[in-house]
């Protein structure tokens, strides 16, 4: 009785959708778009006051901070994920542990993350694209940006977990007054004091230890229950519960990873007998990828900020409002990726003097890059909606396949395969064919998906 009261007296259950969507996928979008900055402020800066080497030298370091995020995104929205469904069956025991072995995964995790790139920093960033000439920009720029591994992972997993609490507002907070920080430090750092990428890096982990201090102060606030210090106890049940729901999420950020360090080493190497030579498109890349990464988390607070009302709908087999949302969704995501298709056909060289005024040569192949590979991110806000959708109602595997579609599946083949035959412009059009494939993947899922849902319900009504 008290179970089915709760479901029925959450707002999940009972709210508008649309209103709770905005709620909380507001401050979503803000904490991922504004998270994104972080490195699109490093570029701009280190792009005027260091030039592209720099800019080239965060290209090759940024992997790892992406895989930093990937692991806070496996633990926090695994977490969220489970916590969420676990509300919505009304079982706030379960609900704890979820919470409470996310938060102890991340910091495990961050542990070891840290101490691996510390021994190790040298090949991995030549693994990720780097030539000798970028070296000592990125050596310098990864060796401080490291430090702040752990702040990024945990606040990334507090932050998932307090959104699905019913607090999206602190957990964007935490970011903005990150990023605010770094915003202002970056200049000073980099100009007054001529630090260069040192200076930027340096910056960005202060602003990651503010965002992590705002979030661990919700320790002690959560909405949903009262945790104790009995409670942050290792449950090897619950970590094997939430990693998978977490799963797509994290090959998400993961396939960002291998996509990234498959396109810097063919760019380097097909570069080398171009007119561009390795270093220009090595750092124009870099800039392309991360502003299209400002598009992608659009798309990805809008589904995130639904997740929470997906999965309890899910949970307490509310079928209508589960669709609603999803359908709000996708709505929301064509809006924002048609206004990014705008900009990138129409106005490429409006984003790329943001990072400093170069060579002619650099800007040709700047232009080319936002074009080409972008042609059709106007598909992409589908793509990411499904993905997220289909984790929210806990279809794990399906999601693991349509995260790994597009940068794994369609883009490394076309990546490896193209430039055989079109030069380095190939390596551009590999964007577009996977874009494409991956879409269609995506509609197929989906409407398989939609119709199980539809199925489970009419049987639960006949029975």
């Amino acid at each position: 009785m008290e179970e089915h009261q709760l479901t029925q007296e959450n707002p999940f259950a009972t709210a508008p959708v649309g209103r709770l969507i905005a709620k909380f996928a507001i401050p979503c979008v803000i904490s991922l778009v504004v998270n994104g900055l972080y490195n699109i402020v490093d570029q701009i800066f280190i792009g005027h006051g260091v030039g592209y080497l720099g800019n080239s030298a965060t290209n090759v370091v940024f992997p790892l901070t992406v895989l930093c995020v990937a692991l806070g995104v496996l633990f926090g929205d695994g977490a969220a994920t489970y916590f969420s469904l676990k509300l919505g069956e009304g079982n706030i025991e379960d609900a704890k542990k979820g919470a409470t072995s996310g938060i102890l995964l991340s910091i495990i995790a961050s542990i070891v993350l840290l101490a691996v790139s510390a021994v190790f920093l040298k090949p991995i960033i030549y693994l990720f694209g780097c030539t000798e000439t970028v070296e000592p920009y990125a050596l310098g720029y990864g060796s401080i940006v490291m430090i702040g591994f752990p702040f990024v992972l945990i606040s990334t997993t507090l932050n998932s977990i307090i959104r699905a609490d019913g607090s999206p507002k602190l957990a964007m907070v935490s970011l903005i007054s990150g990023a605010i920080f770094n915003t202002i430090m970056d200049p000073v750092f980099i100009f007054v004091f001529d630090w260069g990428v040192q200076g930027a890096a340096l910056a960005t982990i202060m602003g990651q230890l503010i965002s992590l201090i705002i979030s661990l102060s919700y320790i002690k606030k959560w909405k949903s229950f009262k945790l104790k210090r009995k409670d942050y106890k290792f449950s090897l049940r619950h970590c094997r519960a939430i990693m998978p729901l977490g799963i797509s999420s994290f090959i998400n950020q993961m396939a960002t990873v291998i996509m990234t360090a498959a396109i810097n080493n063919a760019l380097t190497a097909y570069g080398a007998n171009s007119a561009y030579g390795t270093d220009i498109p090595l750092a124009v890349m870099g800039i392309t990828l991360k502003v299209n990464q400002i598009f992608l988390f659009i798309v990805v607070g809008i589904a995130t900020g639904a997740q929470p009302i997906i999965g309890f709908n899910r949970g307490a087999n509310n079928l209508e409002r589960v669709m609603k949302a999803f359908k709000i969704c996708v709505v929301s995501a064509l809006i924002a990726a048609m206004v990014a298709f705008v900009i990138f056909q129409f106005a490429p060289m409006s984003i790329v003097s943001l990072f400093g005024a170069e060579s002619d040569l650099y800007n040709d192949f700047a232009v080319k890059s936002f074009r080409i590979f972008l042609l059709f991110c106007i598909l992409n806000g589908f793509q990411t909606v499904a993905s997220i959708f289909v984790q929210a109602i806990e279809r794990p595997i399906q999601a693991m396949v349509l995260s790994l579609s597009r940068q794994i599946v369609f883009l490394i083949p076309a990546v490896l395969i193209l430039p055989g035959f079109l030069g380095i412009e190939g390596i551009l059009w590999a964007g577009p064919v996977a874009d494409g494939l991956a879409f269609i993947l995506a509609l197929a899922v989906t409407f398989s998906e939609i119709k199980n849902l539809k199925t489970v319900k009419e049987k639960g009504a006949a029975i």
